[in-house]
């Protein structure tokens, strides 16, 4: 009897190994799971990275309690260390994530030939729709063209209908690398996402998540509020989901939990809001902060929010209303991926 998307699931597999990856036959790759994970989408990849010519290794770990550092101490870490060092690519379809984790920071600093994606919490249906059924040429185009616009601003504005409106300045030299395509080593994302560098202590006035904010909600029932100042959160507004967000990030008692991490644009023409974070940050004209943990500011966690329909400036000049793109050949492009 054929399962839900039995084909499409094994397509997307191929595409993920063969075009992302570039997996080379004798090469090792780890898939890293953990008991919250779809058993499909770890069996699937492991067969076509075996068809591929590569040497599949699956570890499954029971579900932490936490993600990043706070899963830490439910964490063989020295057995994940010793098995990702040596790897030649890992992707991770942790529920609870290893990113940012002690094991995931050893091990992306001292295997520098690592090839890393993080398709944390990844399904069948979003692997079908955010990876097997993409147009990575065109999708490529539009964000190398989003990210040059985006290094090349020195202040960014960010709007949305629900309330957000702040302001902030990029790092000079700012870069923004195209994620997704995890041929090279380092650290990878789910493509349909922009990230680069910003002043952190630069970000000023309101972000309001109305989308999700993971961990500790998953969909929102009603906007999160936060104010901020300098970079750092100095009052959060909202209703009960507010209050428990609140109650979570302090009660970490570390200052850099109520820090700003990171910014970015997102644009999967397949992805929709789930709850699962890794398809949230990538939903087509929002914008996506992080809050916490992050290279060169230690934290115990790190949690992302959703600020859907973002309009954008940068220097003045608007890029984006609400999502939609305004510039002739972001648009041009834009439609080619059956957005807009």
């Amino acid at each position: 009897m054929v399962e839900y998307y039995e084909f499409e699931l094994g397509k997307a597999a191929d595409i993920l190994v063969r075009d992302l990856f570039e997996m080379k036959p004798g090469e090792t790759f780890v898939i890293t799971a953990d008991t919250e994970s779809d058993t499909r989408v770890v069996e699937a990849t492991a067969r076509a990275a075996f068809s591929a010519g590569a040497k599949p290794m699956v570890i499954w770990l029971a579900s932490p309690l936490g993600v990043g550092k706070a899963a830490d101490p439910m964490l063989p870490e020295e057995a994940l260390v010793g098995a990702l060092n040596g790897a030649d690519a890992w992707v991770e379809f942790n529920n609870q994530w290893l990113l940012y984790s002690t094991a995931y920071d050893r091990v992306m600093n001292e295997n520098k030939r690592l090839r890393y994606l993080c398709l944390v919490g990844m399904n069948v249906d979003m692997m079908v729709r955010c990876i097997g059924r993409i147009d990575y040429t065109t999708l490529a185009e539009f964000i190398t063209t989003l990210s040059e616009m985006t290094v090349n601003a020195k202040e960014i504005r960010v709007t949305t209908p629900a309330g957000t409106d702040v302001v902030f300045q990029n790092m000079e030299s700012a870069t923004a690398p195209l994620r997704g395509f995890p041929n090279k080593p380092g650290s990878h994302m789910m493509a349909g996402q922009i990230g680069w560098k910003i002043v952190r202590e630069s970000v000023n006035g309101k972000i309001v998540f109305d989308g999700s904010l993971v961990p500790p909600i998953g969909l929102l029932k009603e906007p999160v509020t936060l104010h901020v100042k300098d970079g750092k959160i100095m009052e959060i507004e909202g209703g009960s989901e507010a209050v428990q967000y609140e109650a979570w990030l302090k009660s970490f008692d570390n200052p850099n939990m109520l820090r700003i991490a990171h910014i970015c644009w997102s644009f999967n023409p397949g992805a929709k809001l789930t709850g699962d974070i890794v398809e949230d940050e990538r939903v087509w004209g929002c914008s996506e902060w992080g809050i916490g943990n992050h290279p060169g500011m230690p934290a115990p966690s790190h949690s992302d929010g959703i600020c859907l329909n973002s309009s954008v400036w940068m220097d003045g000049e608007q890029i984006l209303d609400e999502g939609r793109s305004i510039p002739p050949k972001l648009a041009d492009l834009a439609r080619k991926l059956g957005k807009q």
